[in-house]
């Protein structure tokens, strides 16, 4: 074989060895929530990988063996942080620990290591976010048009803040005295301050999905749900509604049991699968609800 053909081939197999973005597999995010604010933020400048699926449970949901291979060959690796993917953690911190760039998206928005990991439940957090990501993506990732970037961000931020008006003045319609939740775990509170709520309690006392109430939490919950005049209790739709039906039961009042999307987008209807149609699509629900 000719130098020529030699010097071709090495050329043809580095080729196939890279993945046209920068020295790894782009972007890998865990969550399909900040998969698809980061899709909105990147556009067409680099690939994006979602390792979680519409429908799933950000805390229990784990990850394939391609799936890690993929976290630790990344640019840049997204994540909630702040505790909420529990299956996934020791597949991020292995990445870290391979030199991959990594962002702890929650950590940055709320800036405490025990806060509640759900912050995309109040709007003006995801626009610090979209901030976060794209000032990240655009320090890490190689061979990407940081002004497209940054125009993205922009647009996109924009996009957040009509929806944080859009839900306020729906909430609005809301009587002051119904502005109460009850949740299958603490999943609103970031909403719940944004909005005017007030927080009764969740059917599992907990911020994940993991834990277990006992029969006293449950029929702690049912006296304040009675002496408060709760109107619905809102489950979520990655997690079985089994006990918010129980509790609904022990109250023994007309208490609905409602479905909504907050720790995942869904493939169902109506429209959750965008973080918009998802914040647009529970908020109708609430509102309809609690009027």
């Amino acid at each position: 074989m000719s130098r020529a053909a030699v010097a071709l081939l090495a050329i043809v197999l580095l080729a196939g060895c890279t993945t046209g973005i920068g020295n790894g597999t782009g972007i890998v995010v865990t969550t399909n929530i900040l998969g698809d604010i980061t899709r909105n933020i990147v556009g067409d400048e680099a690939e994006v990988t979602v390792l979680m699926k519409p429908d799933s449970d950000p805390h229990s949901f784990g990850v394939s063996a391609q799936q890690a291979a993929q976290l630790e060959h990344a640019d840049l690796v997204v994540y909630n942080g702040l505790g909420l993917e529990e299956g996934v953690l020791r597949n991020v911190r292995a990445a870290r620990e391979a030199a991959v760039p990594t962002l702890a998206v929650g950590d940055g928005v709320i800036g405490d290591a025990d806060a509640d990991p759900h912050f995309w439940t109040d709007p003006r957090q995801v626009a610090k976010a979209v901030d976060l990501i794209a000032e990240r993506v655009v320090a890490e990732v190689d061979g990407i048009d940081a002004a497209r970037v940054r125009a993205n961000a922009a647009a996109y931020r924009s996009r957040i803040s009509e929806l944080d008006t859009w839900i306020a003045t729906q909430i609005a319609t809301i009587p002051t005295s119904n502005r109460k939740l009850v949740t299958n775990h603490h999943v609103f509170g970031y909403f719940a301050k944004r909005y005017g709520f007030a927080v009764v309690g969740a059917v599992i006392p907990s911020g994940t999905t993991l834990a277990s109430p006992s029969a006293s939490d449950l029929k702690s919950l049912a006296d304040a749900i009675r002496r408060t005049k709760v109107k619905a209790i809102f489950a979520d739709s990655s997690h079985p509604d089994r006990l918010a039906q129980v509790l609904a039961s022990e109250t023994r009042l007309d208490v609905r049991v409602v479905t909504l999307f907050s720790e995942s987008l869904s493939q169902r209807e109506p429209g959750a699968a965008t973080y918009l149609d998802m914040m647009r699509t529970n908020t109708t629900a609430i509102v309809t609800s609690l009027q």
